[in-house]
């Protein structure tokens, strides 16, 4: 019988088991996980949506893997793998031979030299478990500083004022949420932290963190030092390729794969946070993504693949983040933009939409109160989808439906 294995059982790894059910493969699926837990959502660790609960979000409950046929293997990790028997080694020692294979072996946070990985007062976050530390944490009376002024530091921020901890954010730039995010829409994030009493200091430079039994204190190159009940590292993430370039396949920025995800060796599959990928509606610009919806569609574009489908990379990418009762959005790339034009949507919401020199239209990127630009931005992602030159007054007309410039 075709064994198909996938190491990962995270958001990408667990939708690509399920999806092999859906399209019809009726042979063998191994999932493999690290983490003793069974796959579980990770947007929820950040926000305060997940209030340190003991049990995480889980994708699926266990009687779903079984009723599946999927072996879902947790707590193990996968030491070797052999390209020419096909087959991998696990950390119990036992081999699974595999017919296909697919890397979902996702990202982990990024760290800084020199800290010790069993520090009281030093962390990241990235598992379920880190997340319950950091909760119990959270609490009146106690001060954290974030290093880091990116979606996951702020959102944390958020979640840790909500909770009413003191906060302190340190970004090394000039500024907040420099990747991706144009500064109009970060300075809004930037004044509604102020609002709620977090303290960010950005273009800062940390010379050294020292702790002792009771607080952290981060010192800075200017010569103030800033002490902590907690310091949370939050400077990006690393895309998980050492068993992938072990057993010699291609990396460039992750594990590189092609239009259809497969990479350098034959039936072998990567994708997720893990892995690079050229977008053909950027003319082939080879990107790596870290988002909730990459992975979920990877996932199932992966399973697909690996079934011989053909399917090639066609998503727009998507981003999100809820700070308090803001919600950003942002679609599409954003990069070689020379155009940007501001749509007003009331109280305070807005979205820029980013053109090239031929007024082709990039991406877009929204903020406002709860679900406000997200109808806008769906449309936004369609249009880019489709290469559009929308009429620039159009998009900045508020009473111009997008959705007559997708007609048109």
């Amino acid at each position: 019988m075709t064994h198909f294995v996938i190491i990962g059982a995270g958001e990408c790894g667990a939708r690509a088991a399920f999806a092999l059910r859906e399209k019809g493969f009726d042979g063998e699926i191994t999932l493999i996980g690290s983490e003793a837990l069974a796959p579980y959502e990770r947007p929820p660790l950040s926000k305060a949506s997940d209030q340190g609960t003991e049990e995480p979000k889980f994708i699926a409950e266990l009687e779903r893997y079984a009723a599946g046929g999927i072996s879902l293997l947790t707590g193990l990790t996968v030491q070797d793998l052999d390209r020419q028997a096909k087959s991998v080694t696990l950390s119990d020692g036992s081999t699974i031979a595999y017919d296909k294979l697919l890397l979902a072996t996702g990202a982990r946070a990024r760290v800084l030299p020199d800290i010790a990985e069993d520090s009281k007062h030093i962390c990241s976050l990235r598992t379920h478990a880190d997340a319950v530390a950091l909760r119990r944490a959270m609490v009146p009376g106690k001060h954290i500083v974030i290093i880091g002024g990116g979606f996951i530091g702020l959102e944390l921020a958020a979640t840790a004022r909500a909770l009413g901890t003191s906060v302190t954010v340190l970004e090394g730039l000039e500024r907040v949420l420099k990747r991706g995010v144009p500064e109009e829409v970060a300075g809004v994030i930037c004044e509604r932290h102020s609002l709620e009493g977090v303290d960010i200091r950005c273009g800062v430079a940390i010379t050294a963190i020292a702790e002792d039994d009771e607080k952290a204190v981060v010192h800075l190159s200017d010569g103030n030092m800033i002490g902590a009940d907690l310091v949370l590292i939050g400077i990006g993430a690393t895309p998980n390729t050492e068993l992938a370039a072990r057993a010699g396949l291609t990396i460039d920025n992750g594990i590189a794969v092609d239009e259809f995800l497969r990479t350098s060796a034959p039936d072998i599959y990567a994708a997720g946070d893990c892995c690079s990928f050229p977008l053909a509606i950027y003319g082939g610009r080879r990107v790596r993504l870290e988002s909730w919806r990459n992975a979920q569609e990877q996932g199932a574009l992966a399973a697909a693949n690996m079934m011989g489908l053909g399917t090639s990379v066609s998503a727009v990418p998507w981003f999100w983040s809820d700070q308090y009762d803001v919600t950003l959005q942002i679609v599409g790339l954003a990069e070689g933009a020379v155009r940007h034009l501001r749509r007003d949507l009331g109280d305070g919401a807005f979205i820029l939409f980013h053109l090239d020199e031929a007024g082709r239209l990039l991406a877009a990127s929204g903020i406002g109160r709860g679900n406000v630009v997200a109808r806008d931005i769906r449309l936004a992602e369609m249009l880019i989808a489709a290469r559009a030159h929308p009429d620039p007054a159009a998009l900045v007309a508020s009473s111009v439906k997008l959705k007559s410039l997708l007609a048109a």
